[in-house]
């Protein structure tokens, strides 16, 4: 009989799903600031990462299919404005589990960051 690990990875998502992709981590910090549909977040992390991040469709719902899975995201069932929007557009928002993930995985990269200017090599660049 293969017994399953108990649900300890329900409750920390930093073990679980860190180190985030990008692309994942985007949609969760667009999604941190509330409801938001597919290009909404499209645009979203453009606009955070400074054009440097470009999230493609496919790219985007294949994570936002993982994260549904996870308990990362959940569709709405409500829409913000249903007279003014399409009714084919599917709303996401961020569940607690997400911010968790979200929080634990901005914690892991200032971690590294700091850790990366304590270096010898960051500090003699800053003086360049």
């Amino acid at each position: 009989m293969i017994r399953r690990a108990p649900a300890k990875a329900a409750q920390d998502p930093a073990g679980t799903f860190s180190p985030l992709t990008p692309a994942v981590f985007y949609i969760l910090v667009a999604l941190a600031e509330g409801e938001r549909h597919g290009y909404a977040i499209m645009q979203e992390a453009a606009k955070r990462s400074g054009g440097t991040v470009r999230l493609g469709p496919g790219t985007l719902y294949a994570a936002m299919n993982r994260m549904l899975k996870d308990g990362l995201i959940v569709e709405s069932a409500e829409r913000p404005a249903p007279e003014l929007d399409d009714t084919r557009r599917r709303y996401y928002r961020l569940t607690g589990r997400g911010g968790r993930a979200l929080a634990a995985e901005a914690k892991r990269l200032g971690d590294l960051a700091r850790l990366a200017r304590s270096t010898r090599a960051v500090r003699e660049l800053k003086h360049a």
